[in-house]
């Protein structure tokens, strides 16, 4: 009896093991093919397989850049896609200092900053914002919007500091009149024609971005408006040699838009946090006060009383009034036009919020239940009759026969 019982729990055993067995070769398979899912592989220089690879394209060509610099007969071509050109050496109380002003290669730098861009874009996109949407659960709409704040919020983050300790270490801060004094400005150090090359790199490259991320036709009109807004100003403030105003200008606006794209992301984490918003809404308002008055007092007032107001190609002075006027026309068109949109944003967000809150007292005054009516003789209690005054009628008495 003893062995027999003995067999049997062994054989269940057996048994037991060999449907783990069974179970784990299931999910192995699953596994398997979730993961094969996952990695579709698609035909070469089809539409999926240049979205899907082309952080891993790009970084070949930036790679193949970087290879020409080791051989001679390449070098000073890689060169001209990795350091700024046009530089001049200057003697001065501090020594030999290099300055650099513009010109047509710097297309070439543009463009190699702008596949460094498009890999850290990848970059922040896998490793960082993908991660915290896996966690968030959100909807389409709300995943593309978040993917947008995020990468610009890290763009203007990185860009407002920089700015800012440009604007520190050239003394700009601590005297403002430098700002349009010694003009034109055609010549700069390293780090001012640097910070704009990288800055046009980095909204050139927002526009092949739009394709590959698959931004949505109603999102691409919106998105090209602030791309092209962005790429106008800096642009103009690079080749007229508005540098120093430039800096001061896209510094406010980086910190305003900073804001911004903030309290969108905390929103989209804790929906019920609005207060973000309506600090954003007073700094919105004031960065627009701040940047008229700057662009007024250094280019109405401060160029207005330069001596050299003649048009110069060659030495790079464009300090005529038909420029000054041109260049305040376009930030004070942009900036009211901002303002404008800011104002019908909330006008109409007040105007929505009192219809939802006239809703909701309509709705609860149709909830409310009616008091229910009593008897003008009395009302009942415990199944006997009583008057109002709480005492109970007298019965009439019937005469006997």
């Amino acid at each position: 009896m003893r062995r027999a019982v003995r067999k049997f729990l062994v054989d269940s055993k057996v048994l037991e093991k060999g449907g783990g067995g069974e179970k784990s070769q299931e999910k192995s398979r699953t596994c398997e093919m979730a993961f094969r899912r996952r990695n579709k592989s698609y035909p070469f220089f089809s539409q999926e397989f240049l979205i899907q690879n082309h952080a891993d394209i790009v970084f070949s060509l930036v790679i193949f850049i970087l290879i020409g610099l080791m051989f001679e007969a390449t070098a000073k071509t890689a060169i001209l896609f990795i350091q700024p050109q046009y530089n001049i050496s200057t003697l001065t109380p501090d020594g030999e200092v290099s300055l650099y002003h513009y010109g047509w290669k710097d297309c070439a730098t543009v463009l190699f900053y702008l596949f460094i861009t498009i890999i850290l874009h990848a970059v922040v996109q896998e490793y960082i914002l993908d991660k915290v949407n896996r966690r968030l659960h959100l909807s389409k709409s709300k995943n593309t919007k978040f993917n947008e704040s995020g990468q610009l919020c890290v763009f203007y983050l990185v860009s407002s500091f920089w700015s800012l300790y440009i604007l520190a270490t050239e003394g700009y801060l601590l005297h403002p009149s430098s700002l349009w004094e010694n003009y034109p400005h055609s010549h700069l150090r390293f780090q001012v024609k640097f910070f704009y090359l990288t800055q046009l790199a980095y909204w050139f490259h927002a526009l092949p971005e739009l394709y590959f991320q698959k931004v949505r036709k109603e999102e691409i009109p919106r998105q090209l408006q602030y791309i092209g807004l962005y790429l106008s100003h800096i642009l103009a403030a690079y080749l007229l040699n508005f540098t120093r105003v430039g800096l001061v200008l896209l510094f406010l606006q980086y910190l305003s838009e900073m804001g911004f794209h903030l309290s969108r992301l905390f929103y989209f984490i804790d929906e019920t946090h609005h207060k973000m918003f309506d600090m954003w809404s007073v700094g919105f308002v004031l960065t627009r006060m701040v940047i008229l008055t700057v662009m007024f007092l250094a280019v109405g007032f401060g160029l207005a009383r330069s001596e050299n107001q003649m048009l110069d190609w060659e030495m790079g002075n464009f300090n005529t009034l038909s420029i000054r006027l041109l260049v305040l026309l376009l930030v004070c068109s942009t900036q009211s036009w901002l303002l404008w949109k800011f104002f019908r944003f909330q006008l109409r967000r007040t105007r929505e919020y009192r219809l939802e809150q006239a809703r909701k007292r309509a709705a609860a005054k149709q909830q409310t239940p009616r008091a229910p009516k009593r008897d003008s003789v009395g009302h009942h209690e415990n199944g006997v009759l009583k008057a109002e005054n709480g005492t109970s009628p007298r019965l009439k008495k019937l005469k006997s026969p």
